[in-house]
C-alpha cells in the first residue's frame, strides 16, 4: 500500500494529490493542522508540507493529501486565521468547515523575529475554536530565514517571557524548520515528533466528541446555563413558530456574502442603505439626537456610523477606535440545536463539511474601522465631508486626498473638502523664528509619497507614524484598535498628513512637509502610482520580494526618474546606503524599529534639501485621471459668484476695505451707539431738549448711512443670494468665507506681530516706570495698530451686519419720511433668515461698537417665527475670560464653527441654532438649542477702557437670555476668578430682582488631574466659597440681601462643577485633541441635557422680547431699576382681557339672577335671600370660568409666565363671586324692605280693588240693558268715581311737602355759626364751587396765621391804654391788608396748591354725586338724614386733605361752601325722587292711575261680558306692564353684551378702552376734556362710556329697535305658553280659577313681575278654554299695538332700564386702579383693584400736563417722567423742602413708592403733540408757561395728530 502510494515521489519527495476526501484508498489517513502566521512560511513547489498552494481562500480549509518523507498525512491549512477571527465570536466559520476526523496535531507556525500580538494569542484562538482538551495535541513550529538563525532559536526562547509561556502551554513541544520547509532532514524530525505526540497521548488523535465536549464548554460560558444547545443556531422565537433553519443547509452558502462583503452591504450593515445615492447633509449629523447624548460603545453595527461622526464633531480621536458590543437579549434568544450522530460522521462532517449554521448576523467578520469612516465619507453631502476632513485634521489624523468611487473606482480628488482646513507651524531660520498660518490648500510644501509593492511584514502607516508623531496613530495601521483583514474601502485610497514644525530644536524636519500614503498595493493602483511620483518631491517604497516581474517594472521606472528614491526592504538588515543619484535602500529585517526612523528620517531630509519641488494640492486638480469635487455645477456657481464679490476687494490697504465697501458699520454706526447710550445718561435741566437734539442727530447719522445706500460689493451680494438656489447659496457663503478668510490672513497675522512687538516694547518702558514721551508715543502706535486691526478683520459677519445697518437705517428714514420713495429693503431680514435656518450664526452684539442692532436682529428673528414657526428654544449661553476656549467647547459640543483661534476671537455675541430631532423633542420639551457664543470678559481690546462695566454689561446680558450659561474659568484656582465670578454672582442676582431664573454650570477648563477626586472636592469647596463671599460683595452694590451663592440661585456644587482636561494631548501644532477633553465634552453635554429637562424652555417670540428688554436695561446704569419685561407685560395684558371676559360673565349671569330673584319677590314668591341660594345659582357659571381659567393657564404659549398670576387670579375671581354675591344679595333684600315697607299699602290697595271692582260691577248691572253709548257710559262712571275714591281714602292722611333746602341749612347751621351760614348764602359763593381757578380767599398760609395770632395777643395787651388801641388797630389794618394782598399773591402764583384745590373740590362733588345715585329715595322716599350724610362726607374729605398738606389751612369758609354746594345739588335731585315715590305711594294718586282699568270692567259689565270676559281683558291690562318693564330689563342686558361686542372701545379691558379715549379726545381736540381726563380719569371715563351708549343708541337705531322688539315677542310668547300649561293643568286636575291664575303666576315667577288680580267672582270663571283664548287673543292685540309704539329708538324710554348699560358697563370696567403716576398723573392701567405688586402703565406723559413745574420759577415741566428717572436731577416730593434724586424716587413716599417708573426712550409722539396743540391751553390753565427750563423741543411740532392717534397701537 505505502509503495503504491510513494511509486512516483518526484523529485521533491513529496507529491500533490486530490483532496483527502477523495483518497482512493479508502484508508484512514493522519491529519495535521497547520495555523499560526503565514509570512512564516514560503510557498512553492519546493514546500514538502504545503506545496505550490494555488488553491483559493475557500478552499485553503480543505484537507490535501500530502507524502512527507514517505509518509501520507491530510494537511489543512488555516494559517493566518488567527488574526482574521480575532474579533469574531468564539463558534466561527473556520472550525465549522474542518473535518474532525484522526487529527493527530496541530503544527503552530511561527517566525521568531516576527512574533505579532495576533500570534501571541493564537493558542487562546485555538481554545476557543477547540476546547481546551486541544492543547496536548499542539506543537510549535518556529521557521527561520538563514541558518544561523537557527543556532540562536534556543537562546532567544530562553529570553523570551511570552515564548516560554507558549511553550509550557504546549508542553514544551516544539520543532525549527527553514521558511521553504525543502529540509527532508527537518521534514522527516518534524514527522517522528508528531509521531511521538501521538504515542504521548497514548495513540489518540483529537476527535469530534472532544471538539463537541469543547464546544460545549465554551458555549456555557457564553451562552446563560438555561440555554438549549443543537447544532444549528435558531431563533427562539423563530423556532417557537416553527420557522427554523433546515438542519443541512450548507454553511458555505449563509457565510459567502460576509467573507466577501461588497461596499453596499457594508452600508446596510452600518446603517447607511440609500444614502449613496441621497447624502447625508450636516444639519442631519449635528441635530441632537439619541445617539448625540450616549457615551457608550455602540451595540450594534447600525450605530458605528452615526457614533463615530458624533465623536469626531468633539474631536475624540478615538471615534476610529469604536468597536460594537453584542447585545445580551440576543444571546438569550439564541439556542444550540444538537443532532446526535456516531463519532465518525460526526467527525467526518465537522472536518470535510461546511454545514454548521449558525444564526445569521452572528458571524460576521469585524467592520474595519477605516471602512467606517471611508463609507461616512462616501454617504456625505459635500459640506458634510468638509466638516468631517475639517475635524479629522484637528484630530491630527490623515485626511483622505485621493479615493476611489467604491463602485466604479474612478478617482476623486476631494479639494472642496480641503477649504476650510488652516495649518500653522513656525520656522526658525538663522536664530529668527516666524509663524506661518495658511490653508492648507494654498501650502506649497515639499511632498514625500509612501507606497507597497507586494506583501510586507512591516506596517508602512506605522512607519510613517513614527516619522510624523511617534505619540499618535496619525495613519491607521494593522496594528490600531478596530482593525481587520476585511478591509473594504481603503484599498487605493491616498491619504495626506503634514508635519508641522514647532519652530524648536527638537522639529523632526525645519518646515512643513506633506506625506502621503497610498493604501494597498502599487501593482493594483497604478494611476495613483503616477499622480504621486509625478507630484511628490521623494518616493519611499516598501517592499519585500523585488523579483517579481511587474515589481521590477515599477521600481526601473522609479529607479529612472528625476525624484529620490528611498527603498525599504522588510528582508534586509542592512543600514542605510544610497548612490549619488539620489536613491537609498534601507533595511528592515530584524532592526530596533526607532534606529530605523533615525535613518529613515535623517534620509528624507538629505533628499529633500537636494529637491527643491515643492507640492501643493491644487497642483492636483490638473490631472486628468481624476475627478474634482469641486468640478460640480453648484459648486462652480457659488465659486464663481464668490469671486465676482472679491473682485470688489482689490485695494492693497487691507484696512479701508470696510471703509470703502461697508461704510454704514464704521464711525457712523459707531457714533450712533454712543449717542444712543447717552440718551440714557442724560444730564442738566431740560432733558427732553437735550434728547430731542440727540434723536434728530441719531436720525441724521440714519440717514446718512441710508444715503450711502447699497454698495457695489452689497449690491452684488443681496442679488446673489436672491438669485441663488439653496445648496449654491450654501457653496457661496462658504467659498467667500474662505476667500475672505484669504485675503485677509497675511496682512492680519503681521499687523498682530507688529502689535506683539510694539507691545513689548511698551511693557518694557512700564518697567521702567518711563513715562516720557517715547512712552506716549509708544502707547500711540499701540492704539493705532489696535484699530487697524480692528479695520482689517473682514469677514462674513461684517457683511451681514453691512446689511442689518442698511436695514436700520432704512426703517428709520421710512418711519420718519412719509413721502418715503427710495427702494424697499424689507425682505432683508427673511434673506438673513434663511441663512439662519442653514446654519450660519446671527450677530446679536456687535463687539466692535458693544452695541445690539436690536431693529435688525428683532426683524430676523421675526422673520425666522414666520420660517419655523414660534419654536421652543433652549437658550445655552457661555461666559469666561478672552481665550479660555468657550468657542471650542460649544464648537467640539454641537459641531458648530465658531471662530476659535486665538489670533481672531469671538467679539461681541453670536446665536446658532441647533435642531432637535423629532424623537429627542417630546423628552427634552423642545424644538432646538439656541446657542448664545461670546467674546470674552476682561479682552485686551478693551485694556484701558471701561473693561469692568463692558464686562458687567456682557455678563447680564448672556445671564439674562440663557436657560442656562456654562461660566468658563481657565485653571483650576477660583482665587485668580474673582474678579469674573464677581461680575458673574452680580449679573445672577440682577436676574433674580427682576424675576429671571436662569440656570448655571461652572467648568473648569485646563486641569491637570481631573481623576483625583479629592482633589476636585477641594476645588468644588473653595469654589462654593468664593462664590458665596463674591456674593455678599455683588449684594452691597446691588442693594441686596443675599449672604451666599444659593440665595441668588438653585446651585449644588457637586453637580453643577465640571471639571476639564486639557485640550491638547502634548504640544502644538502636532498634538492631537486630548480625548478626556472629548469625554468632558460629551459627559457636559448629558449633564446640560438632563438639566434641561427640568427647565423651562422659551419660543423664539419670548427670546426675542427679552432679548429686547435686556439690552434696553443695560443700556441705563441701574438695571435692575429699568428692567422692562415687555414680554410679561404683554402676557399679562392679554390676562386682563382673558379676565374682564371671566368677571363679565359672572357678572352678566349674576345680573340674570338679580332679574329673576326681582321678579319672585315682587311675585311674593321669596321672602328671604341666602348667599348659599345665590351660590347655588351662580354654580354652573362659576364652574365654567374656572374650567376655562385653568386650561388657559395650562394651555396657553405662555403658560410659564402666566403661572406666576394664577393664583392671583383665582383669587380674584373668588372675590369677584363673592362680591357680586354680597352685592346682588344687598339689593334684593333692599327689595324685600321695600316690598315689605309697601305691605300696608298693599293690604289697602287689595280692599281699594275688591271696592272698585264690586262698586263698578253694581254700577253696571244698574244701568244694564239700557242703551248707553261710549259717551254716556263714560260720564255716568266719572259721576261717581270721584265719590268712590273719596269715600275710600278718607281715612288716610295727606302727603306732607318736603323741604330739601330748609333740611341743608338746619343741618348746616348746627355745626356752624348762623350768621356765617347765612352770610355766604347771600354771597353765593357756594354756586360756582365747581368753577372757581382761584382760592387765595379761602387760603391762610401759615406765617400769616401766626402773624395774626400775635397781632391778637398784642392787642390785648395794649387794651389797657386805651389811645394806643385805636393807633395799633389803624396800623395793624394797614399791615394785615398789605400783609394778606402779598400773602394772597404769593398763594396766587403758587397755582400748584390752587389746582390741587380745584381736583379736590370737583373730586369731593363727584363722590358726593355717587353717593346722591345710590341713595334709596325712589323707592324708600326722601329722609332728613341723607342730608346729613352728604355733609359729613365733605368735612371728612377736606379734613384728611388738610392732614395732608400742612403748607396751608384752609378757612372754614371753603367746608361751608362746599356743603352748601353739595346741597344744592341733592335738593333738586331729592324732589325729584321723593316726587316719584310719592305717585307711587300715595293713595289718591294710585287710584287714579287705576281708573282706566276700572273703567273697562264697567264698560263690559254694562256690555254684557261674563266674568270670564272681564277677568280675561283685566289680566291682559295687568299683564302689559309687567311684560314691558320685563323687556326693558332684559333688552338692558342683551344691548349691554352687544354694545360689548360690537364696540371696539367696549370689547376688551381697561387698557383698550383707555387707548380709545385717547384717540376719542385727540379728534376732538376739546382741552375741557382733556381736562377732565387728566385730573378726572374715572369721571371721564364714565362721561366716555355714557356718551358712547347714547352714540351707539343712536347710530344703531335699528338693531337696538329690533332687539327690544325680539325681546317683547318673546315675552309675549312665554306668557302666552304660560296661559296654554295654566289652562292644560287646570282642565286636567279640575281646578278652579285660582288654580289656573296659581298656575299660571308660578310659570312666569322668573320671567316678570305679575301684578296681583283682585277678582272676587272666581267661582262664575269656569270655561277655561275660553279664558285662555281670551287672556292670548288679548295679549296678542295688547302686544301689537305695543310694537306699533315703538316705532324708533327714540320711543324706547332710557329711564324705564333698570339697571341700564352705561351703568353696567361703569360697574364693569371702573371696578379697578385709579391710581395715578405722582409726576405726570398716568393712570395705573391694572384691571384689578387692589392689586398685588406696583402701579404702572404702558406709557407716560409730559410732567408739565399735570401741572408740575420747577421750583421758583414759573417754567412748566416739558420733561416726561420716564426721562427723568435715569437722570441725576431732584425733586420736592410733596411740595416739601427736601429733595430726593429721581433715580430714588420710590423713598420719596408711600404714593412714590408704590410706582413702578421705568427708563424709556420711546417717541411717545401722542403727548408731545398734545403739548404741542394745547401749548396755550395748558398755559393759560395752570398760569405758568412752558419756557426757560420747560421750553419743548421744535422736534415734537413735527408731529401730526395722525402720528400722535397712530403711536397709540404701538403702546398700548
Amino acid at each position: 500500500m505505502e509503495a503504491e502510494a510513494m511509486s512516483d515521489p518526484g523529485p521533491d519527495d513529496a507529491m500533490d494529490t486530490q483532496p483527502a476526501t477523495d483518497n482512493p484508498s479508502g484508508l484512514q489517513v493522519p491529519t495535521v493542522v497547520l495555523f499560526g502566521n503565514s509570512s512564516a512560511v514560503t510557498s512553492g513547489s519546493e514546500n514538502l508540507l504545503f506545496g505550490q498552494e494555488q488553491v483559493t481562500k475557500e478552499q485553503a480549509h480543505f484537507p490535501r493529501t500530502r507524502v512527507v518523507s514517505g509518509r501520507i498525512m491530510s494537511v489543512i491549512n488555516v494559517l493566518d486565521s488567527h488574526e482574521e477571527d480575532l474579533y469574531l465570536d468564539p463558534m466561527d466559520h473556520v472550525s465549522g468547515q474542518l473535518d474532525l476526523k484522526n487529527i493527530q496535531a496541530f503544527i503552530y507556525v511561527l517566525q521568531l523575529e516576527q512574533l505579532t500580538d495576533a500570534d501571541k494569542l493564537g493558542l487562546e484562538w485555538l481554545q476557543s475554536r477547540f476546547g481546551e482538551s486541544v492543547l496536548p495535541y499542539v506543537m510549535i513550529l518556529f521557521t527561520y530565514e538563514r541558518e544561523e538563525d537557527c543556532d540562536t532559536i534556543i537562546d532567544d526562547l530562553k529570553n523570551n517571557s511570552v515564548l516560554e509561556e507558549l511553550l509550557k502551554k504546549c508542553g514544551d513541544r516544539y520543532h525549527t524548520c527553514c521558511r521553504n520547509m525543502n529540509n527532508q532532514s527537518e521534514m522527516r524530525t518534524l514527522v517522528e515528533k508528531i509521531d511521538h505526540l501521538v504515542s504521548e497521548n497514548n495513540q489518540h488523535c483529537y476527535t469530534a466528541e472532544m471538539y463537541h465536549t469543547g464546544l460545549k464548554l465554551t458555549n456555557q460560558r457564553i451562552i446563560q446555563p438555561r440555554v438549549k444547545m443543537e447544532i444549528t443556531y435558531t431563533s427562539a422565537k423563530t423556532a417557537g413558530r416553527g420557522q427554523g433553519r433546515t438542519p443541512g443547509l450548507d454553511m458555505r452558502e449563509l457565510t459567502k456574502s460576509e467573507e466577501n462583503p461588497n461596499p453596499e452591504q457594508l452600508f446596510v450593515r452600518l446603517n447607511l442603505k440609500g444614502k449613496y445615492q441621497n447624502k447625508m447633509k450636516t444639519s442631519d449629523i449635528l441635530q441632537v439626537t439619541n445617539l448625540s447624548l450616549r457615551s457608550e460603545e455602540p451595540s450594534v453595527e447600525e450605530d458605528i456610523a452615526g457614533v463615530f461622526l458624533q465623536r469626531l464633531l468633539m474631536m475624540d480621536y478615538r471615534a476610529r477606535y469604536i468597536t460594537t458590543e453584542e447585545v445580551s437579549n440576543n444571546t438569550d434568544e439564541a439556542v444550540l440545536s444538537i443532532e446526535y450522530k456516531d463519532d465518525c460522521d460526526e467527525f467526518d462532517e465537522f472536518f470535510f463539511k461546511k454545514s454548521l449554521n449558525f444564526e445569521e448576523g452572528s458571524h460576521k467578520h469585524p467592520i474595519h474601522s477605516m471602512d467606517v469612516q471611508m463609507a461616512a465619507f462616501h454617504c456625505s453631502d459635500s459640506f458634510l465631508k468638509q466638516l468631517i476632513v475639517t475635524k479629522l485634521s484637528q484630530c491630527q489624523y490623515a485626511l483622505p486626498l485621493l479615493v476611489p468611487d467604491p463602485f466604479t473606482r474612478k478617482i476623486e480628488f476631494p479639494l472642496w473638502t480641503f477649504q476650510q482646513v488652516c495649518k500653522s507651524w513656525k520656522i526658525t531660520d538663522s536664530g529668527k523664528s516666524s509663524n506661518k498660518t495658511k490653508p492648507i490648500y494654498q501650502a506649497e510644501t515639499p511632498m514625500v509619497a509612501f507606497f507597497r509593492l507586494g506583501s510586507v511584514s512591516s506596517s508602512k502607516s506605522q512607519l510613517m507614524n513614527s516619522l510624523i508623531n511617534e505619540k499618535h496613530n496619525t495613519f491607521f495601521h494593522r496594528h490600531c484598535p478596530g482593525s481587520s483583514r476585511t478591509r473594504l474601502l481603503m484599498d487605493g485610497v491616498v491619504e495626506i498628513a503634514w508635519y508641522l514644525p514647532s519652530g524648536k530644536s527638537t522639529d523632526h524636519f525645519p518646515d512643513c512637509v506633506a506625506f502621503c500614503n497610498l493604501h494597498g498595493d502599487v501593482e493594483t493602483n497604478k494611476d495613483q502610482l503616477e499622480i504621486l511620483t509625478e507630484m511628490s518631491s521623494v518616493n519611499v517604497v516598501l517592499l519585500a520580494d523585488s523579483k517579481k516581474q511587474e515589481y521590477m517594472e515599477i521600481l526601473q521606472k522609479l529607479w529612472k526618474g528625476p525624484k529620490s528614491l528611498i527603498c525599504l526592504f522588510s528582508e534586509d538588515d542592512s543600514g542605510v546606503s544610497g548612490t549619488k543619484t539620489g536613491k537609498y535602500r534601507i533595511g528592515l529585517k530584524d532592526r530596533n524599529q526607532s534606529d530605523v526612523t533615525k535613518e529613515l528620517r535623517k534620509t528624507i531630509k538629505d533628499c529633500l534639501c537636494k529637491s527643491p519641488s515643492t507640492f501643493s494640492l491644487k497642483h492636483l486638480c490638473k490631472i486628468k485621471v481624476i475627478t474634482t469635487d469641486e468640478e460640480a455645477p453648484e459648486c462652480q456657481k457659488g465659486k464663481e459668484a464668490a469671486e465676482e464679490i472679491m473682485r470688489f476687494l482689490n485695494e492693497k490697504e487691507l484696512y479701508k476695505l470696510k471703509e470703502k465697501h461697508l461704510p454704514c458699520q464704521g464711525k457712523l454706526w459707531h457714533d450712533w451707539c454712543e449717542i444712543n447710550k447717552d440718551l440714557y445718561r442724560l444730564q442738566g435741566d431740560n432733558l427732553e431738549m437735550q434728547k430731542s437734539k440727540k434723536q434728530t442727530e441719531m436720525k441724521r447719522i440714519r440717514e446718512q448711512q441710508h444715503n450711502y445706500g447699497l454698495s457695489g460689493l452689497m449690491k452684488k451680494l443681496i442679488y446673489t443670494l436672491i438669485c441663488l438656489e439653496e445648496n449654491e447659496k450654501s457653496y457661496f457663503l462658504k467659498w467667500l468665507g474662505i476667500f475672505l478668510d484669504n485675503c485677509t490672513t497675511d496682512d492680519l497675522s503681521a499687523l498682530h506681530h507688529e502689535y506683539d512687538e510694539k507691545w513689548t516694547k511698551v511693557l518694557a518702558l512700564k518697567k521702567k516706570h518711563d513715562k516720557s514721551d517715547k512712552m506716549i508715543h509708544s502707547q500711540t502706535q499701540l492704539e493705532e495698530i489696535s484699530e487697524k486691526l480692528k479695520a482689517a478683520t473682514f469677514g462674513l459677519e461684517h457683511i451681514f451686519r453691512e446689511m442689518g445697518q442698511i436695514y436700520e437705517s432704512f426703517r428709520s428714514v421710512q418711519a420718519h419720511k412719509k413721502d418715503y420713495i427710495y427702494e424697499d429693503l424689507s425682505f432683508f431680514p427673511k434673506l438673513a433668515a434663511d441663512l439662519i435656518k442653514s446654519g450660519l450664526p446671527l450677530e446679536l452684539m456687535d463687539g466692535d461698537a458693544a452695541h445690539v442692532p436690536l431693529v435688525w436682529v428683532s426683524a430676523v428673528l421675526d422673520e425666522l417665527i414666520k420660517i419655523l414657526g414660534d419654536q421652543r428654544v433652549f437658550v445655552l449661553s457661555v461666559l469666561g475670560i478672552q481665550s479660555s476656549g468657550k468657542s471650542t467647547m460649544l464648537n467640539a459640543m454641537f459641531g458648530l464653527q465658531f471662530a476659535v483661534s486665538a489670533g481672531r476671537c469671538t467679539r461681541g455675541a453670536f446665536m446658532q441654532l441647533v435642531k432637535v430631532s423629532e424623537e429627542m423633542k417630546a423628552e427634552l420639551k423642545f424644538d432646538y438649542i439656541l446657542v448664545v457664543d461670546t467674546e470674552g470678559l476682561r479682552a485686551l481690546e478693551l485694556a484701558g477702557k471701561s473693561t469692568r462695566n463692558h464686562d458687567n454689561e456682557l455678563a447680564t446680558f448672556v445671564i439674562g437670555l440663557g436657560n442656562m450659561t456654562l461660566v468658563n474659568i481657565f485653571g483650576e484656582n477660583p482665587a485668580e476668578m474673582q474678579d469674573i465670578l464677581q461680575i458673574v454672582v452680580q449679573a445672577f442676582l440682577r436676574m433674580k430682582k427682576v424675576r429671571l431664573r436662569p440656570s448655571c454650570m461652572f467648568i473648569h477648563q485646563n486641569v491637570g488631574d481631573i481623576t483625583a477626586g479629592e482633589k476636585n472636592m477641594e476645588g468644588r469647596r473653595r469654589l462654593q466659597e468664593k462664590l458665596d463671599e463674591m456674593t455678599k460683595l455683588a449684594a452691597k452694590e446691588e442693594d441686596s440681601h443675599a449672604e451666599c451663592f444659593s440665595d441668588v440661585i438653585a446651585f449644588n456644587v457637586q453637580e453643577d462643577v465640571q471639571y476639564f482636561a486639557q485640550l491638547w494631548e502634548g504640544s502644538p501644532p502636532m498634538a492631537p485633541p486630548n480625548p478626556c477633553y472629548s469625554r468632558n465634552v460629551q459627559e457636559l453635554k448629558n449633564a446640560i441635557f438632563k438639566k434641561s429637562m427640568k427647565s423651562q424652555a422659551i419660543t423664539l417670540s419670548q427670546f426675542k422680547a427679552r432679548f429686547s428688554d435686556l439690552w434696553n436695561a443695560l443700556l441705563n446704569e441701574n438695571f435692575v431699576f429699568s428692567f422692562k419685561n415687555t414680554l410679561e407685560i404683554a402676557v399679562y395684558r392679554k390676562l386682563e382681557t382673558e379676565f374682564g371676559k371671566w368677571t363679565w360673565s359672572l357678572r352678566r349671569t349674576m345680573l340674570d339672577i338679580e332679574e329673576k330673584m326681582h321678579n319672585r319677590i315682587e311675585n311674593g314668591k321669596l321672602e328671604k335671600i341666602e348667599e348659599k341660594d345665590l351660590y347655588a345659582h351662580v354654580k354652573t357659571t362659576r364652574e365654567e370660568v374656572n374650567k376655562s381659567m385653568k386650561l388657559y393657564f395650562e394651555e396657553e404659549g405662555d403658560k410659564e409666565i402666566l403661572i406666576q398670576w394664577q393664583v392671583r387670579c383665582e383669587n380674584k375671581i373668588k372675590h369677584l363671586v363673592e362680591h357680586l354675591i354680597k352685592e346682588t344679595k344687598t339689593k334684593l333684600n333692599e327689595v324685600i324692605q321695600q316690598r315689605n315697607a309697601r305691605e300696608k299699602f298693599k293690604n289697602n290697595k287689595k280692599e281699594y280693588h275688591e271696592k272698585l271692582f264690586n262698586m263698578s260691577k253694581v254700577l253696571a248691572l244698574k244701568l244694564k240693558g239700557t242703551e248707553k253709548n261710549e259717551k254716556v257710559l263714560k260720564q255716568e262712571f266719572d259721576k261717581v268715581w270721584d265719590k268712590w275714591v273719596t269715600e275710600l281714602t278718607q281715612d288716610t292722611p295727606s302727603e306732607k311737602t318736603i323741604d330739601v333746602w330748609n333740611d341743608a341749612i338746619q343741618f348746616i347751621s348746627s355745626s356752624n355759626e348762623e350768621a356765617l351760614v347765612y352770610e355766604r348764602l347771600v354771597q353765593k359763593n357756594y354756586t360756582n364751587m365747581d368753577k372757581l381757578e382761584s382760592f387765595s380767599h379761602y387760603i391762610i398760609l401759615k406765617k400769616h396765621e401766626e402773624l395774626c395770632e400775635k397781632s391778637e395777643h398784642k392787642k390785648g395787651e395794649m387794651a389797657r391804654t386805651p389811645a394806643l388801641v385805636s393807633v395799633w388797630n389803624t396800623v395793624t389794618a394797614v399791615f394785615r391788608d398789605g400783609n394778606n394782598q402779598q400773602k394772597e399773591s404769593q398763594s396766587v402764583k403758587n397755582l400748584q396748591d390752587h389746582m390741587q384745590l380745584k381736583y379736590l373740590t370737583k373730586q369731593i362733588i363727584q363722590e358726593t354725586e355717587g353717593m346722591i345715585k345710590n341713595m334709596k329715595i325712589a323707592k324708600l322716599g326722601y329722609k332728613d338724614s341723607y342730608i346729613q350724610e352728604l355733609t359729613d362726607h365733605v368735612k371728612h374729605r377736606v379734613k384728611w386733605y388738610q392732614a395732608e398738606n400742612k403748607r396751608f389751612k384752609l378757612k372754614k369758609e371753603f367746608t361751608l361752601d362746599l356743603c352748601l354746594h353739595v346741597c344744592d345739588l341733592a335738593k333738586h335731585r331729592f324732589t325729584e325722587l321723593h316726587k316719584g315715590f310719592r305717585d307711587t305711594n300715595d293713595p289718591r294718586l294710585y287710584l287714579e292711575k287705576q281708573k282706566p282699568q276700572y273703567y273697562t270692567v264697567f264698560r263690559n259689565y254694562c256690555r254684557g261680558a261674563t266674568a270670564t270676559a272681564v277677568f280675561g281683558e283685566l289680566l291682559c291690562s295687568n299683564l302689559e306692564s309687567s311684560i314691558l318693564q320685563a323687556v326693558y330689563n332684559k333688552t338692558a342686558l342683551d344691548l349691554t353684551t352687544q354694545m360689548r361686542s360690537n364696540m371696539p372701545a367696549l370689547n376688551g379691558n381697561r387698557s383698550n378702552l383707555e387707548k380709545h379715549i385717547l384717540k376719542s379726545l385727540a379728534e376732538e381736540e376739546d382741552f375741557e376734556e382733556y381736562v377732565e381726563y387728566i385730573h378726572f380719569p374715572q369721571q371721564h371715563f364714565q362721561h366716555f362710556i355714557e356718551e358712547k351708549f347714547n352714540q351707539y343708541i343712536t347710530q344703531n337705531g335699528n338693531l337696538v329697535l329690533k332687539l327690544f322688539k325680539g325681546n317683547l315677542k318673546d315675552k309675549e310668547q312665554r306668557v302666552i305658553n304660560s296661559v296654554h300649561i295654566a289652562t292644560e293643568d287646570t282642565k286636567k286636575n279640575s281646578g278652579d280659577a285660582h288654580m289656573w291664575l296659581r298656575r299660571f303666576s308660578n310659570s312666569l315667577t322668573d320671567e316678570l313681575s305679575c301684578k296681583e288680580i283682585i277678582c272676587v267672582d272666581y267661582k262664575e270663571i269656569t270655561d277655561f278654554d275660553f279664558l285662555g283664548k281670551i287672556i292670548s287673543d288679548g295679549l296678542r292685540n295688547m302686544m301689537s299695538k305695543q310694537h306699533k309704539k315703538f316705532n324708533s329708538v327714540k320711543d324706547i324710554k332710557m329711564e324705564n332700564f333698570r339697571n341700564k348699560p352705561d351703568e353696567i358697563l361703569i360697574e364693569h370696567f371702573c371696578r379697578c386702579c385709579w391710581e395715578q403716576c405722582p409726576f405726570c398723573y398716568a393712570i395705573c392701567t391694572n384691571t384689578m383693584e387692589d392689586h398685588d405688586g406696583d402701579h404702572s402703565v404702558p406709557f407716560h406723559r409730559v410732567n408739565g400736563v399735570s401741572g408740575f413745574s420747577t421750583r421758583g420759577t414759573t417754567n412748566l415741566c416739558a420733561d416726561f417722567c420716564t426721562t427723568v428717572v435715569q437722570s441725576d436731577r431732584q425733586f420736592y416730593p410733596n411740595k416739601s423742602d427736601w429733595t430726593v434724586p429721581y433715580k430714588q424716587y420710590r423713598t420719596a413716599g408711600d404714593t412714590f413708592a408704590k410706582w413702578s417708573i421705568t427708563p424709556d426712550n420711546s417717541e411717545l409722539p401722542y403727548w408731545k403733540w398734545f403739548v404741542c396743540r394745547f401749548q396755550k391751553d395748558l398755559e393759560n390753565h395752570y398760569k405758568k408757561t412752558f419756557q426757560g427750563h420747560g421750553q419743548i423741543p421744535d422736534e415734537w411740532r413735527k408731529y401730526t395728530k395722525e402720528d400722535a392717534v397712530g403711536s397709540l397701537d404701538l403702546y398700548i
